[in-house]
């Protein structure tokens, strides 16, 4: 048996090293999307500074390791042999959760995860325990004062956090404008001081109560906590003269932008302020679980299934060795996993000032608060002095922002906004870790990131919809992971409580397909991505590049369409569900990739070089016209796999032989039209306008046949329906088709590429 328990511990530190995997690339957003989005440094630079902050952060985490071993549940009312049962349900759980919500690019949070995790398994295993001894109840096993504390702490954080972003991006850009670079000049050392000052503050006087530092015996005799306490009135002004002083001349004599250096550090305090919060949702529960068993045998002889868990509940102070190592496994992590970025952009784009494509769609909630928005504003402004109202207008007018142009392409939002997300955030999280207290970093780092794009007017009536849609989305993702942890580690705790070691195993495999699983799709994904960037999304740059992206574009998607609609109305004769979903998921497919082609021409053109300007109408107009032909497959395949999901009638005979004939004519056509395409030979629109003709011709003739049956009653209204509206969107599929091309004949004529 105890083999058995040994076999469970080495499965905690083997799911917590993928536990630090998936979490940290889930978390990386936290601290990575300011810096990332303000394009302040390389990418590489930001992560070297977010390394540097991991490694010293996850020092800072002893204190927190205690919420998972005594904060949710009463560990001394507890058996051995079911406190393992609950921390192995907390963590194959967690690695399931957060490796779907990486795969779906949402930010969730490892906190909420864990701290649910906890309360569901507890709970499982206290109503095992009152099932079999009625004269107990489930409360008793739980440490509700702490727990409720807990949460109520993580959702009064997600206000506190919106509010504060808010207001000191308002005050902040009210001092800078968006027109800051020379006001940074002169102001630029004192914010830089300011904000360095609260994040030493914060990180290093809050943060530093409960670290493996903290009992630091200095030569005077005292711990090096009680000094920094000692000392708080001397060091907060020193540092504040000592930052200012030093900027200003790194400023005269270096010519050192202030806002890289707020940002870096800001950065580094965030990474820090994570490594030492989160730390404990990755390994708190694996530590928790080897105290356990090191305290099982140092009792030799004791029953697992009788030794109450009272060490848990005791102070331990958790090794740095473990500390540093799940540091590294941390920075590894932000090197090589690719699921980071995906998670980051999410946060970026939600945040950004500039409009482009969003994520999200619109809801009622979100028209109906933007209205209402409007409404009050306009209200506001009419009883505010005018004079109030040129300053603000002036200060908070973007079009007048220095123009930075990184790279070739401007920053998701400036330097002010990133560093008021890092500080506040940093700050917030710090004090949080001061007292105990695991507050969500992604609850905390997304709220002061909405806050602040909020009051910096980046939610314009040209994406606010969008962007609350987006907010909410993520929200509810936050309280579905409450429900979904909770829910999962009830009743991974209970089968594997009942089912012994067997179900045990089960889980594990269960969680390692799981993850493997979901890392082949994101690789799938990832080359689907490449290859839409390779075709619809490549930055053309030149005329050659234009129409040569142009006719890939075209001939590709014509392909694509023609194998589509043939197998639509094939599978529609043969009444072959299974066909009709596959070809339904293709056109999906097609549509969501013309659409962000569509809704991404704004980031193309501005890439164009001067020369290639003219032949911009043209570029957009064939990404109209694909966009209308994704619009016709959609209405085509759509309706036609409804009718035969809903078990409606067949198509009759004659309608299939016309549906038939009608796919033959339709593959022949788009035949021709790649031809011309492929090899510039539009002379040849002649010979595609008359097998149009030729085709409009026998589409009527199909409709006349089929009224014709309809008023004898040899169909149904269902097929009548269904063959009426197929013809009619073939048509305009058609027409559609011999626009697009016309479209790349204008755009080889313009572009000097047409062959006579």
């Amino acid at each position: 048996m105890d083999n058995y328990y040994i076999i469970i511990v080495g499965l905690l530190f083997i799911l917590a090293i993928s536990d630090l995997i998936v979490g940290v690339s889930n978390d990386a957003v936290n601290f990575l999307n300011s810096a990332v989005g303000s394009r302040i440094a390389s990418f590489k630079w930001i992560m070297v500074v977010a390394l540097l902050g991991v490694i010293v952060g996850a020092t800072f985490s002893t204190g927190m390791m205690e919420i998972a071993r005594k904060g949710i549940f009463n560990p001394q009312l507890f058996l051995f042999s079911e406190v393992m049962i609950i921390f192995f349900a907390v963590m194959i759980t967690d690695v399931i959760l957060l490796d779907a919500f990486n795969s779906l690019g949402l930010p969730t949070s490892t906190t909420v995860s864990m701290i649910f995790e906890l309360l569901g398994a507890g709970v499982a295993i206290a109503f095992l325990k009152v099932m079999n001894d009625n004269t107990m109840e489930i409360a008793q096993f739980i440490n509700t004062g702490k727990a409720l504390a807990i949460i109520f702490g993580i959702l009064v954080s997600v206000v506190i956090a919106f509010i504060a972003g808010l207001i000191i991006q308002y005050i902040s850009r009210m001092i800078f404008s968006f027109s800051f670079q020379k006001r940074m000049k002169i102001l630029g050392s004192f914010w830089g001081g300011l904000s360095i000052t609260a994040i030493t503050y914060f990180m290093l006087i809050k943060g530093l109560k409960g670290s493996s530092f903290a009992a630091f015996q200095l030569s005077s005799g005292i711990s090096l906590s009680d000094w920094v306490d000692q000392n708080v009135s001397m060091i907060i002004p020193g540092s504040m003269v000592a930052w200012t002083v030093l900027l200003q001349i790194f400023i005269w004599l270096f010519k050192v932008n202030v806002s890289k250096v707020i940002v870096l550090a800001g950065t580094f305090a965030l990474a820090m302020a994570f490594a030492g919060n989160d730390l404990v949702n990755f390994i708190g529960v694996p530590l928790a679980g080897y105290s356990a068993y090191l305290d099982f045998m140092a009792n030799p002889g004791s029953d697992p299934d009788s030794f109450l868990m009272f060490g848990l509940s005791k102070p331990v102070e958790t090794p740095f060795g473990f500390l540093l190592l799940a540091g590294v496994v941390m920075v590894l992590t932000l090197i090589f996993n690719k699921k980071a970025k995906k998670v980051i952009k999410t946060s970026i784009d939600l945040s950004r000032q500039d409009q482009g494509d969003e994520r999200f769609g619109s809801t009622l909630f979100s028209k109906v608060l933007v209205r209402s928005t409007i409404r009050m504003n306009q209200r506001v402004s009419a009883v505010m002095p005018k004079p109030l109202m040129i300053f603000l207008s002036k200060q908070f007018d973007a079009t007048k922002a220095d123009d930075i142009i990184i790279n070739g392409e401007k920053p998701a939002f400036d330097v002010i906004r990133a560093s008021v997300n890092l500080v506040v955030a940093s700050i917030l999280i710090a004090y949080g870790t001061s007292h105990k207290l695991p507050l969500s970093t992604t609850y905390v780092t997304f709220m002061v990131a909405m806050g602040s794009s909020l009051a910096d007017n980046a939610w314009g009536r040209e994406s606010a919809v969008y962007r609350i849609t987006g907010v909410i989305s993520v929200i509810l993702g936050w309280f579905f992971t409450a429900f979904a942890a909770f829910s999962v580690a009830f009743i991974v705790a209970i089968l594997t409580k009942i089912g012994g070691p067997i179900v045990l195993g089960l889980f594990v495999l269960a969680g390692i397909y799981g993850i493997i699983n979901s890392h082949l799709k994101e690789k799938v994904k990832e080359q689907e991505n490449e290859e839409e960037t390779a075709t619809v999304l490549s930055e053309s740059i030149s005329l050659k590049d234009i129409y040569e992206e142009c006719n890939i574009n075209s001939v590709e998607s014509l392909h694509a369409v023609s194998d589509i609609y043939s197998n639509v109305l094939q599978a529609l004769v043969s009444d072959n569900r299974k066909n009709l979903s596959h070809a339904l998921s293709k056109s999906k497919e097609f549509n969501k990739r013309v659409k962000y082609a569509k809704d991404n021409i704004k980031s193309i053109v501005d890439k164009m070089n001067d020369d290639s300007l003219p032949s911009a109408q043209y570029y957009t107009l064939v990404l109209d016209y694909m966009r209308e032909i994704g619009h016709n497959i959609m209405y085509i395949s759509n309706p036609a796999f409804e009718h035969v999901d809903n078990n409606h009638k067949p198509v009759g005979e004659y309608q299939s032989k016309h549906l038939l004939e009608l796919s033959n004519q339709m593959e022949s056509f788009t035949s021709l039209v790649i031809e011309v395409i492929k090899e510039n030979k539009y002379q040849k629109i002649v010979d595609v306008i008359q097998i149009e003709k030729e085709i409009m011709a026998s589409i009527n003739e199909y409709i006349l046949a089929q009224i014709k049956r309809l008023k004898k009653f040899k169909t149904g209204t269902k097929n009548t329906k269904l063959f009426l509206d197929l013809m009619a969107e073939s048509k305009t599929l058609t027409l559609n088709i011999v626009n697009l091309l016309k479209s790349q004949r204008d755009l080889a004529k313009n572009s000097g590429f047409y062959k006579e």
